[in-house]
């Protein structure tokens, strides 16, 4: 048995093969029987569209990367890695004040509880820092329970307007992209058997991120802003990469109502797997198309 596809754009027939036909007498009771109902098979999802999305486009092989239709050129030599984060969480461009509240939002957040800080030295020196990470931003998840849909009133509502949804699911925003440079940092100070850095909110979110990283001693520490900028731009370049391994990880754990915490430490799972070394050397081929990095220009009023 087969199913025959005409493209009208083109003309072109195609066979698909039906294997089999089946019937569902009774719920979650499945018999073979007449031909009622078609269900597509594609094995590890190679050619199948989930959803429809106008945040992010990516061609690796050629080497092309844009946001909400802007080029990631334009981003990286305009732009901030805080700015790129409101264009693709909100879908534009911030004003000034915009781009002023959302930091200032996000940087109150890089603290952690100091019973997290505990958590973390607690693992050994030489645990990976992915598994350290994604641990961590597993055990973030516990200090909130406010947005946890299995432990509130309102259940799977929790997010929705009409419960202040908006407000909780801001919240739970600034605290994951506040947070997770210093869960970052910790667990790479943990690896190389040095104490942990508090955040420094006076810095940008980069420099912070450097800061927590680098400082040793020093009373006066000041990262390079040349590897700041730099970093801002990388993180900018693995800000969206379209539906990819751990984006599809996201979407499957939140279809279950699952908090946010989880579904980003399932996300994070789904990075820690060798294939996905590949995908993010492709993408940082766009890196090379912006030539020397020059001083960030914001783009807030454009």
């Amino acid at each position: 048995m087969s199913l025959t596809v005409t493209d009208n754009r083109s003309g072109e027939t195609y066979e698909v093969p039906i294997t089999s036909s089946v019937e569902e007498t009774h719920p979650g009771v499945v018999t073979a029987a007449n031909f009622k109902k078609l269900r597509i098979f594609d094995p590890g999802y190679t050619n199948t569209a989930c959803c429809k999305s106008t945040i992010c486009f990516i061609d690796g092989a050629k080497g092309k990367l844009s946001y909400r239709g802007i080029p990631i050129e334009e981003l990286a030599e305009k732009s901030t890695y805080m700015e790129t984060s409101f264009l693709l969480l909100y879908g534009n461009l911030p004003t000034s004040e915009q781009l002023g509240t959302f930091t200032n939002r996000v940087m109150q957040h890089t603290y952690l509880h100091n019973d997290m800080l505990k958590f973390m030295s607690a693992f050994r020196y030489d645990a990976h820092p992915m598994g350290m990470v994604m641990s961590t931003i597993a055990a973030l998840g516990t200090f909130y329970p406010e947005q946890n849909s299995s432990l509130v009133s309102t259940g799977a509502d929790v997010y929705k307007s009409a419960h202040g949804g908006t407000e909780i699911r801001n919240k739970q925003i600034y605290r994951i992209i506040g947070k997770v440079i210093t869960i970052a940092a910790n667990a790479y100070r943990t690896r190389i058997g040095k104490p942990y850095n508090e955040p420094v909110n006076h810095l940008s979110y980069t420099e912070n991120f450097l800061y927590m990283m680098d400082r040793l001693s020093e009373t006066n520490y000041t990262p390079n802003p040349r590897l700041a900028k730099i970093l801002d731009v990388l993180f900018m370049l693995h800000a969206d990469h379209e539906l990819n391994c751990s984006t599809a990880a996201m979407r499957h754990l939140t279809s279950s109502g699952v908090d946010v915490y989880s579904c980003l430490a399932g996300a994070t799972g789904a990075l820690y797997g060798p294939r996905m070394v590949e995908p993010a050397r492709l993408c940082c081929a766009c890196s090379l198309r912006s030539g020397p990095w020059k001083q960030s220009h914001s783009s807030s009023k454009t």
